[in-house]
């Protein structure tokens, strides 16, 4: 598949993004007028795939593939994304890069085409599919951000210096109403899929980003949809899935669901909780997902750090405080703060995983967090990147 010839994301709706924010449920927006005569548009770029070539040279085979996932909280610090895996060997000698949460045309990253800025600045290859149009700036702090949105699109990505093929992207059901609450979005998260042809073997890379304001349940949902999908592609491929899964051990579907999910955890004991659930989500809450994973032949144990926590919060952390209230009454804080007072105010969570089919962890590039990633004292992105060795069987 040639990359040279790209489909156009670039559309004319920014004029009726206001009007179509006015809805406040996807059944009222999908009853009205103006979005009965933008459908076909708002249809062609959310089912786009975005391709573009960058890798200026045939890249140093390695003695193993190396994988990176990483949640860079929409590209807000695309720059430092960009310096820090150009400088840390772990990152930057990376054959695949899985990125979620990537924007184009967002007011809150300066309306930067985010993956694209990326892949020129460390001559990648990419494939971007988006996920969203926003209707608005986002939620939480970034609403008040100075500007407007251009292209207003948010969605995930593959990025590698190697050729990729037949790559395309599959949509996943919502695990809520993106028209309810004051970030209003019209699509739903996508999985991009792509074989990337390597010198030590083809596999088959996929960035999946599973729903936050979803229920355990529906993230099983969701991930049993993507291999259903892939056990219908040919040919026949080793599989590496990456990404950020939101395995929170919770049910965030709704407030009510959350805030009985918080009490629950208290009567567990917080730091049993902290020690025992939110680094090991598959032992319990999440088990649904990580026995489906294993039942279809893949493996995760040995592909991800065990206890290895991708996301940390701070209850001094203004900027996810107000995140946080878009979905938990601000009287739950009260109760949350209490109990993290307790753990010094801070608690770890495993968001973020490596899957395989077909595929052997590299004896000496096992997987791994790569933490404190920082410039200028602030972390680059709220997800620790994961990276990962690794050999496709037969090879």
């Amino acid at each position: 598949m040639s990359l040279t010839a790209p489909p156009v994301l670039e559309h004319g709706l920014k004029p009726h993004l206001t009007k179509l924010a006015q809805f406040n449920t996807t059944q009222e927006l999908e009853a009205s007028a103006v979005y009965g005569r933008l459908r076909p548009e708002i249809d062609r770029v959310l089912n786009t795939v975005r391709v573009g070539e960058f890798a200026s040279a045939r890249p140093h085979v390695q003695s193993c593939i190396r994988a990176l996932a990483w949640n860079i909280e929409r590209g807000i610090r695309t720059d430092d994304v960009i310096d820090a895996i150009r400088s840390r060997e772990e990152l930057r000698s990376s054959d695949v890069l899985m990125l979620s949460e990537v924007d184009y045309g967002m007011a809150r990253t300066r309306n930067r085409f985010v993956v694209r800025d990326i892949a020129e600045a460390l001559h990648l290859n990419y494939v971007f599919a988006p996920c969203y149009l926003a209707l608005n700036k986002g939620s939480g702090a970034e609403k008040n951000v100075v500007g407007q949105n251009q292209e207003s699109l948010h969605g995930n990505a593959l990025l590698s210096p190697h050729p990729m093929h037949g790559a395309h992207a599959l949509p996943l059901p919502n695990g809520k109403d993106k028209m309810k609450g004051d970030e209003k979005r019209i699509g739903s998260q996508r999985a991009v899929v792509a074989d990337i042809e390597h010198p030590r073997g083809m596999f088959r890379a996929v960035c999946l980003h599973l729903d936050a304001h979803s229920s355990q349940r529906h993230r099983h949902r969701q991930m049993r949809l993507v291999l259903d999908h892939l056990d219908g592609l040919s040919p026949r491929l080793p599989v590496l899935i990456g990404g950020d899964w939101n395995t929170t051990t919770h049910d965030a579907s709704r407030a009510l669901y959350s805030i009985l999910g918080y009490w629950r955890r208290i009567m567990m004991g917080v730091r049993h909780v902290l020690a025992n659930h939110y680094p090991y989500p598959e032992r319990w809450f999440e088990r649904r997902l990580f026995r489906e994973l294993e039942r279809r032949g893949y493996a995760y144990r040995d592909l991800n750090a065990p206890g290895g926590c991708t996301l940390h919060y701070n209850i001094r952390d203004a900027a996810a405080n107000l995140n946080m209230r878009e979905w938990v009454p601000a009287w739950c804080f009260w109760f949350i703060n209490w109990a993290l007072e307790r753990t010094g105010g801070r608690c770890s969570l495993k968001l973020d995983w490596f899957a395989g089919k077909g595929v052997r962890v590299d004896s000496e590039r096992g997987p791994r967090v790569v933490d404190s990633i920082l410039e200028s004292g602030e972390q680059v992105s709220d997800h620790d990147p994961i990276v990962l060795g690794f050999h496709c069987e037969g090879n």
